[in-house]
């Protein structure tokens, strides 16, 4: 049997991947179908108007599904695609039945919606389990080259082997053994990841893996980042690209600020009775303040006070000073841990969006003294602040609580290159998702172990260069 180039590789895979979510949404879709004639008075819904909500549904869902990752069968955990699936499927059947109660003219009943979302969830599970098993039955783990220029490079492999299931690196290389070298043994690999060398030796080698079809991973620079929000300027013959360097447009940021206001007001109805129980939880325990103030900095270097559930005893600063919390730090109150778990203690923070102190979707803000620290080691992190810090954030989601300065920063800087009201949509999806994972709160020890082996391997790798110039 004929092998099938790399490019029909991908190709094959993609389109299998596409038929899977389809099938699924189609699933869904007549599920909702049953839902709907077995339990609703069909005469509201005249001629072929069933089948019109029937296509409305489908797209709500196919939209959730592609905006919320949780198709990625065989690249996200089974985990992570589940969570993402429960809640779109949640929010579609929620907005769906308000849709069926204006249409119904009344408040119709909640429980076959409540029931299709029950057998929704066990379909979803069961089609994430046998497409995950079949992705990893007709697809092995790229066999990867790793091309490093530093300690930092090295440390991405370690990363990487936490999805030995998806990716693996057979070999690692230093650029220093040259462009040439590098090339030859690209051609033995399925893929190639390059990771903090020089520029031209990078471009040299990307354009050799791109006229040979090799696929190629690259960690961006941050002036790779800018000019990935760059705009086409065809004015000429000769291709322009314009980097402006200011953030968001005026448009853009008129267009932030009124969904942050609009998302902000409706999330405020189910949040209010919460705070206030949580407010009365926390006055009840101790007698102490609700809130706790710190300053953080915003858009232009701002200094404002965010805002926060109080978790801790009262001035647990003075006793400890400014440290972060453990797990099972004794300063946090009884309450604290509940609302931590809960992760409700970041809810007034939406009293600092209406205020316009912050943005749903931003940067995460900092504190000025930690900022300037990190400024010192990477002067381009106030690159941040050409946006209002926000409650979530791309760095929240894809990074990790031990995810380095350097890495949340170039993660910050893609969502601001990047910017659009649909991006700040999918992010505020993704962020209904990472609340029920742990994998966004791996903790420093972690991150530790990881520069230990990281270390290691660097070390071994050295001694076999050593050892081969020997001999």
């Amino acid at each position: 049997m004929k092998k099938l180039s790399r490019s029909a590789y991908e190709d094959t895979k993609g389109f299998v991947r596409a038929a899977e979510t389809l099938l699924e949404v189609v699933a869904m879709t007549l599920m909702y179908y049953a839902a709907f004639r077995m339990g609703y008075d069909l005469s509201y819904y005249v001629y072929k108007g069933k089948y019109v909500l029937m296509g409305i549904y489908a797209v709500l869902l196919y939209v959730f599904f592609l905006n919320s990752d949780c198709t990625l069968f065989g690249q996200l955990h089974r985990v992570d695609l589940m969570i993402g699936q429960i809640v779109s499927l949640f929010v579609v059947n929620f907005i769906t039945y308000f849709q069926l109660c204006l249409i119904a003219n009344a408040m119709i009943s909640v429980v076959p919606m409540l029931l299709l979302f029950l057998a929704e969830v066990l379909a979803a599970v069961v089609l994430i389990l046998v497409y995950t098993e079949l992705y990893y039955k007709l697809y092995a783990p790229h066999d990867m080259l790793l091309v490093f220029g530093s300690e930092r490079g090295v440390g991405l492999k370690i990363k990487m082997d936490s999805r030995r299931d998806k990716y693996n690196i057979s070999k690692l290389i230093s650029i220093e053994e040259g462009v040439e070298t590098v090339c030859r043994e690209a051609r033995k690999h399925d893929a190639v990841i390059l990771t903090d060398i020089p520029a031209q030796m990078r471009n040299d080698i990307l354009k050799y893996c791109y006229r040979y079809r090799i696929r190629t991973y690259v960690s961006p620079k941050l002036t790779d980042i800018m000019l990935r929000g760059a705009k086409n300027n065809t004015l000429f013959d000769t291709p322009l690209l314009m980097v402006k360097g200011t953030g968001l447009t005026p448009m853009q940021r008129v267009i932030k600020r009124a969904m942050d206001l609009v998302l902000c007001g409706i999330a405020m109805i189910p949040a209010a009775p919460i705070m206030a129980i949580v407010a009365a939880a926390i006055k009840l325990e101790d007698g102490g303040p609700v809130f706790y103030r710190q300053k953080r900095l915003t858009r232009g270097g701002r200094e404002f006070e965010m805002l926060k559930f109080r978790s801790m005893i009262a001035d647990a600063e003075k006793y400890a000073g400014a440290v972060l919390a453990s797990e099972d730090d004794p300063r946090i109150t009884k309450v604290g841990k509940v609302i931590r778990a809960m992760r409700l203690d970041e809810l007034p923070q939406l009293l600092n969006i209406l205020k316009g102190d912050m943005s749903i979707v931003g940067p995460r803000p900092e504190r000025k003294c930690l900022a300037d620290e990190i400024a010192r080691e990477i002067p381009e992190f106030d690159y941040r602040l050409k946006v209002r810090g926000g409650l979530t954030g791309y760095a929240q989601i894809y990074g990790k609580y031990n995810t380095s300065a350097y890495d949340k920063l170039r993660l910050d800087m893609m969502y601001i290159e990047n910017y659009s009201p649909l991006l700040d949509v999918k992010l505020i999806i993704l962020t209904l998702r990472i609340m029920f994972t742990k994998d966004s709160t791996e903790g420093i020890d972690v991150a530790e172990e990881n520069e230990r082996r990281a270390n290691e391997l660097l070390q071994k790798l050295e001694q076999q260069k050593h050892s081969g110039e020997d001999a």
